[in-house]
């Protein structure tokens, strides 16, 4: 008999347990109510994955008996989680099943983003797609947290009851911030770029929805592990707005480090006389290849989509944009060099603005990451998702807590 796919393979890339959605993969308790939260789990992400399925089609993928499976089912559909679309096309003899399908009402996740230029939020469904969105731009460095969080707040709402007119029930809020959060997923330790430290954000947004911070990196890291089928288990995930951020995934599961704050690659030194960065160090990898410090090499304000404008320019040939963007592909290539060289990973993945950029920063990167790693030069990539990754992620993030453990929801409790 083939494996039961979800009970003998690691646990799902980082999962998330409801209600503490930092302990990825840490399995229900073995007991029979456990159990049974598992098998729920088992078959949501079944009919995820390779949906429509009959129930005869689910108790073949995961291992259950039909008998099993159909209680579940009917739990599930109970709660608003799968929906029946009716009996599928006949494909051998005997009276055909009901197709199970994930519901597109229902639950839903909902991801917001500060970032140093800009609030966003969005509402994700259990089948992953974006049914509400918000954005405000305008900055918000040196600003205090409660004027930023209110704004955000509203933002929230609005995309709540969009989504609400939808038919969907938001189920949790994932917040994606440009800085270090605790373990407690709810304290910016330290967000240099926006002036934030030691601040609790739970006071400051809605307390309706469960609630989880990380920082933005993290987010846009998880986005690239579960949106992109191609993504390897092993992959350092680096991404720019003002700063620069960065993920490691490695087997799958993100790594946070003892106290949460791996993978701040912006802050790693590549000149470690070089100029004083708002972390309190000098020559950090964020002074030569974060955005406005590519703006300063190549001679322009740092007004408006600046992104876009230095797209524009390098497209056009313009010599100063070129020259700044050769040089800060280098200082990434000499940071990821040391992360490379210390991690082993199957690929880097170019994210964020740095996603539009790559035409000019790669030959650069490359050439570094080829002159300086000890073994054989590890692949790079572009995500596909760009500067949407981390607001995505967050989002999904809530999306793959109910799937990871659907008896939280309605009548499956």
């Amino acid at each position: 008999m083939t494996p039961p796919p979800h009970e003998d393979r690691p646990p799902l890339a980082g999962s998330l347990e409801w209600g503490d959605p930092r302990r990825a993969g840490r399995r229900l308790p073995d007991t029979q109510q456990g159990m049974r939260r598992r098998n729920l789990s088992r078959v949501m992400h079944a009919v995820r994955e390779e949906g429509p399925l009959s129930r005869a089609a689910v108790a073949s993928r995961i291992g259950l008996t039909r008998a099993a499976v159909s209680t579940l089912v009917d739990e599930l559909i109970r709660s608003g989680l799968l929906e029946e679309l009716g009996p599928e096309r006949p494909s051998r003899v005997g009276r055909p099943g009901s197709a199970l399908a994930v519901s597109g009402s229902g639950p839903c996740g909902i991801g917001a983003e500060v970032g140093v230029d800009h609030l966003a939020v969005c509402a994700v469904d259990l089948r992953g797609e974006v049914r509400a969105r918000a954005v405000r731009h305008g900055t918000n460095r040196g600003r205090a947290s409660g004027p930023v969080l209110r704004e955000l707040t509203a933002l929230i709402r609005q995309v709540a009851a969009e989504s609400e007119r939808e038919g969907l029930s938001p189920a949790g809020l994932a917040v994606a911030v440009p800085g270090l959060v605790a373990r407690d997923a709810r304290t910016v330790v330290r967000a240099p770029n926006l002036g934030w430290h030691d601040t609790d954000l739970g006071p400051l947004l809605p307390d309706d929805l469960p609630l989880t911070v990380d920082n933005e990196a993290n987010f846009g890291g998880l986005a690239e592990l579960w949106l992109n089928e191609a993504a390897p288990r092993d992959f350092v995930h680096v991404s720019a707005e003002i700063g620069i951020g960065g993920a490691v995934v490695v087997d799958g599961r993100l790594l946070r480090g003892t106290r949460g704050f791996a993978g701040e690659l912006g802050h790693v030194p590549v000149r470690p006389e070089g100029p004083a960065c708002v972390c309190g160090g000098r020559g950090c990898l964020e002074q030569y290849a974060g955005e406005e410090a590519v703006l300063r090499a190549a001679g322009l304000e740092p007004v408006g989509n600046r992104v876009g404008l230095l797209a524009e320019r390098a497209a056009q040939g313009d010599k100063d944009v070129r020259r700044a963007l050769r040089g800060a592909g280098t200082a990434l290539g000499v940071a990821l060099t040391g992360a490379v060289n210390l991690l082993d990973p199957q690929a880097v993945v170019l994210g964020g603005a740095l996603s539009d950029l790559a035409p000019w920063l790669l030959p650069a990167l490359e050439r570094e990451l080829a002159r300086r790693s000890a073994g054989p030069v590890c692949a790079v990539s572009v995500s596909r998702l760009g500067p949407q990754g981390p607001l995505l992620g967050a989002a999904h993030s809530v999306v793959r807590a109910v799937l990871d453990d659907p008896a939280t929801v309605g009548g499956a409790a």
